[in-house]
Formats: C-alpha cells, sequence, structure tokens
C-alpha cells in the first residue's frame, strides 16, 4: 500500500513540475523528460576491466558524472530516483545477493552513508534479491602515483572477510557506482571467491574511459561544471 501511495505521489508531483535536468520538458523518465533521458550518455553493455565483464549503464560523462558526484558527495539523495533507473535498463543476470562495494570506515564517518549500498538495497528490492555484506574494506589509501599493477595489489589488501560472516551465496552480483581501471571490482570478486562464491557477475552506473590516460586518475574524484 505504501509502495503504491508513493508511487502515485511521484507521479502527482512530476505532473506539476519540469524536469530536473531541463528545467523545460515533462518528466517521463524518473524525473527527467523523454529528450533529457534519450541523451543521456548510454551504454549499457558489458565492459572489461582486468578480464572481468561488469555491467555498465552509462559512460562517465555529463549529466551523470556530475549527478554521481552531488549523490555521492553532496548527499543530494534526490538523485537516487534516477540513478536506480539507469540500473534497471541493464539485463543482469539471476544472483542469489546483491553485494555493494564496500567502503572503509573513515571514508563512511566522512560521507555519512555508503551510496554504493543505498543503490543496492533499491536494486535488490525490486529484483527480490537481498543485499548481502560479507566484506569490509579497510582503510582507503590514495592511488595516485601508482603504476596499474600497484593500484591493484594496493586494493587487494583492503577487503577482508567480516569475521561474523556465516552466510554463503554461490552466486553474487557486485555493485558499484563509478568503474575507471576496475582494480576494486577484482579485488572485491577475490574475496568473494574466497568465501565460496562460484559466479561473481558486476555492475555499476557509469565507467570512464582509461585508455591514454594514466592509470592513477580517480575519475569519481574529478569535478566537472555543476547541473544546469
Amino acid at each position: 500500500m505504501f509502495n503504491y501511495l508513493s508511487a502515485q505521489a511521484h507521479l502527482l508531483f512530476d505532473s506539476i513540475t519540469p524536469c530536473n535536468l531541463c528545467d523545460i520538458g515533462i518528466k517521463q523518465h524518473a524525473g527527467i523528460c523523454q529528450s533529457c533521458w534519450q541523451q543521456l550518455p548510454w551504454l549499457k553493455q558489458q565492459v572489461e576491466r582486468h578480464q572481468q565483464q561488469v555491467f555498465v549503464a552509462c559512460h562517465y560523462d555529463y549529466p551523470i558524472n556530475r549527478i554521481i558526484q552531488q549523490f555521492k558527495y553532496e548527499q543530494k539523495l534526490q538523485h537516487q530516483r534516477l540513478l536506480d533507473a539507469l540500473l534497471l535498463q541493464l539485463r543482469l543476470p539471476k544472483v542469489h545477493a546483491i553485494v555493494p562495494m564496500p567502503i572503509s570506515t573513515d571514508r563512511l564517518v566522512e560521507r555519512g552513508f555508503n551510496q554504493t549500498l543505498l543503490l543496492a538495497k533499491a536494486l535488490g528490492k525490486t529484483l527480490n534479491v537481498p543485499v548481502w555484506q560479507p566484506i569490509q574494506r579497510l582503510a582507503q589509501h590514495s592511488q595516485k602515483g601508482l603504476s596499474r599493477l600497484e593500484r591493484l595489489e594496493n586494493i587487494e589488501h583492503q577487503f577482508v572477510a567480516k569475521a561474523s560472516n556465516k552466510i554463503r551465496c554461490r552466486t553474487v552480483l557486485i555493485l558499484d557506482d563509478v568503474m575507471t581501471t576496475g582494480s576494486s571490482i577484482v579485488a572485491l570478486s577475490q574475496a568473494l571467491e574466497q568465501l565460496g562464491c562460484q559466479k561473481i557477475y558486476a555492475a555499476c552506473l557509469a565507467a570512464g574511459q582509461v585508455k591514454d590516460r594514466p592509470s592513477s586518475l580517480d575519475f569519481a574524484d574529478t569535478m566537472e561544471s555543476p547541473l544546469r
């Protein structure tokens, strides 16, 4: 009943307010108009990083990059409605659980929330799949100045199994917000394999281009021009 009333409230609000991106069109898709929806930097395919196939909704380009940054660093949680919709455009495999990319305690205190956990809960609710968090992430150190191999080795040591974890899932989907080199996803996959996971898929909102760019560049931490 609550979900129905919430959906109806969204429809009513959309009918009297303009598109969240262009401020002109009529909202039709998760708060934005048909034109803005079609012009998003869609990818909707699998991208390979470190021999790991990752389902990706969009390129990490404007306006998606700025929307993710505002959601992640500026606590503009109203963007989650659109971000949830992006993930639903992917043809995801059937899994036993969704594993959100963990963040360290320091990052959690700094941001106040784990953005991928919010996305995972919404996706899991839609797909009727539980969220599973068997891995914790230790302190995250800067990757700047590290080579591709050094970056991967550095991240591998950040993921450790929780001592209290007793549940085991064989087929899981790792969920992240932005992928650049893919080293975090690979490191988390390796930690999950040690817990007995047999099939590990991955998906993210957006992927940045790493060809002809320094491997140490973190697209998620770059700031683009603001929306509007």
